[in-house]
């Protein structure tokens, strides 16, 4: 499943959620506007929850031909037939999830502010990588600040698409399109716009156009 084209929205889940709620959440958000992936991303949580949401949402982006990316554990989302997973730095070295997740899943790696990172990265078999915090984020407690020149510059030196996170919202994306973002990787921004999912959808599509 390819999703590297021009910038697209690259939503990730809420750190928690109620199951059936959240599906019928995506399901709705999922048609209201392109999406290139959807991470889950439930930090902490036991395996069988893990496996259990996999199964109920998989199938939902993949019915919107949506990419789904397990955070964290490349081997669980080899076993299970998820389309690719992403790592950060405490989650082992690139090369063994590349090795863990077969070469023809999606990589991404967490890369934080630090080009340097991003060229092992990409050298050691990530597809794409990600930059970020660029602004303020609750999702993330320690979150690393970065600068739209890191991002800026990797975008015009590499062929690895660049997904850009943190405290991104419809008023600040602006700056990350224009500076070649192949990705913006949302979550509060999403699950908690004020209207809605699905109109959040719709509305950062919209950025991204104009």
């Amino acid at each position: 499943m390819s999703f590297y084209t021009d910038c697209r929205l690259y939503l990730i889940s809420p750190p928690t959620f109620m199951l059936a709620d959240f599906a019928e959440t995506l399901k709705n958000a999922l048609t209201a506007g392109d999406v290139a992936a959807f991470q889950l991303r439930l930090k902490n949580a036991p395996e069988p929850t893990i496996i259990e949401a996999i199964k109920a949402l998989m199938p939902i982006c993949h019915a919107h031909d949506v990419a789904f990316i397990l955070n964290d554990t490349p081997a669980l989302a080899a076993k299970h037939g998820c389309d690719g997973a992403h790592i950060g730095k405490d989650d082992g070295a690139v090369t063994s999830a590349r090795k863990a997740l077969g070469n023809d899943k999606s990589l991404g790696v967490s890369c934080y502010n630090s080009p340097h990172t991003a060229m092992l990265a990409a050298e050691a078999g990530a597809d794409y990588v990600a930059f970020g915090s660029f602004y303020p984020t609750t999702t993330k407690e320690t979150a690393t600040p970065a600068d739209v020149e890191t991002l800026r510059n990797w975008c015009a030196m590499s062929v690895i698409p660049a997904c850009a996170i943190g405290g991104i919202t419809i008023d600040n994306a602006a700056p990350l399109i224009a500076a070649g973002a192949n990705f913006l990787a949302v979550s509060s921004g999403i699950w908690q716009y004020k209207d809605g999912a699905a109109a959040a959808v719709a509305a950062y599509n919209t950025v991204i156009q104009e």
